[in-house]
């Protein structure tokens, strides 16, 4: 049986699937599984042992050189990826993405059985024009990971555990190890991982008060150590400009596999919603993750281990990327953060 489950981003989005993967795999066990991916999330299931093939897509690139003017060579680089997507004629197809962007490869795709939920989803974008079984749509309040496991129920799949099984190799410890050491890390000393930006304006908590959270870990005798992508960086710098103690700064230098590795080791993750928390909630390491926009019960870190820090107030959550006040997120304290922080220690 040949089966390709489509879920080509974002970080957190791909990490949710991959419980829905292993009870595919579980209930498939000779079945050949590919994964229809984006680069920046293709670190995530790289390796993954349910996985016997994955298919990048290189969307962005490809929109990027065709607004530049190589039009014809994003044309082509396209068409020689669908023409790989349609050599195998696929007995299954799951889409697990319901947006515009994976229904175009999933109409392109020959497969028997085109599956996916139906009218009715958020923000499906009439995905399911394309689907020859669509399933009845779920509530939005069930958290993202069990919507995935719910999909593949609807379709006959039993779910018989919740497993992320997010491959970490030893290449990727290694890299982490010796990142560290460059960048002058203490081999004894227990980490904090904090990753203190994201990409909504709306997640976004004050830099000062990220300062004196990670002061206080330090003070208690942790090393902390600060990640994000090359464009976090600026707003790492401004941090640790209003810190009294050393960190490191991590931001731009890890691959997704080599910041899974640097989870694995630390006690903690003190995280906006972002892919990181994901990560570490898939790893079942602590998170200690503040929200203001979003719904932790919808997107927060999956597991009771984790801790949501936020506001119950009448706006949130609005869901929004820009707000005019950002109350939500500045009514959350350097107190009540630390609170959460030292909850989890004491117990993890």
């Amino acid at each position: 049986m040949n089966i390709l489950i489509v879920k080509t981003s974002a970080i957190g989005d791909v990490t949710h699937t991959l419980p829905a993967l292993n009870a595919i795999r579980d209930y498939y066990p000779d079945a050949h599984i590919s994964w229809l991916v984006e680069e920046a999330a293709q670190d995530i299931i790289n390796g993954h042992p349910s996985i016997d093939l994955v298919l990048v897509s290189k969307r962005k690139y490809w929109i990027k050189e065709f607004q530049k003017g190589n039009r014809l060579s994003a044309i082509k680089e396209f068409f020689k990826f669908i023409r790989k997507l349609r050599q195998k004629k696929y007995d299954l197809i799951i889409d697990f993405q319901n947006l515009l962007k994976s229904s175009l490869f999933i109409a392109m795709a020959r497969a028997n059985k085109k599956a996916g939920y139906g009218v009715g989803m958020a923000h499906s974008e009439y995905s399911y024009i394309v689907l020859n079984q669509r399933i009845p749509a779920v509530p939005m309040d069930y958290h993202a990971v069990y919507r995935e496991l719910m999909l593949v129920e609807k379709l006959g799949i039993p779910v018989k555990r919740i497993s992320f099984d997010l491959p970490v190799f030893d290449s990727d410890r290694n890299a982490i190890t010796e990142l560290l050491i460059r960048e002058g890390a203490k081999s004894q000393s227990p980490i904090i991982a904090i990753n203190p930006m994201a990409k909504w304006d709306t997640k976004l908590w004050d830099n000062t008060k990220f300062s004196l959270v990670a002061d206080h870990c330090v003070k208690s005798g942790y090393q902390v150590i600060f990640t994000g992508s090359h464009d976090d960086n600026d707003g790492v710098i401004d941090i640790q400009k209003q810190m009294k103690h050393h960190s490191i700064n991590l931001c731009g230098k890890t691959t997704l596999k080599s910041l899974a590795a640097l989870f694995e080791r630390s006690k903690l993750l003190i995280t906006t919603d972002t892919g990181p928390m994901h990560i570490a909630a898939a790893l079942k390491r602590p998170v200690v993750a503040i929200f203001g926009s979003t719904a932790p019960w919808r997107t927060g870190p999956f597991g009771s281990i984790h801790d949501v820090v936020r506001v119950d107030l009448q706006c949130s959550p609005c869901l929004k990327r820009n707000c005019a006040t950002h109350d939500c997120m500045k009514q959350i304290s350097v107190d009540m953060v630390l609170a959460s922080v030292q909850k989890k220690l004491d117990v993890y």
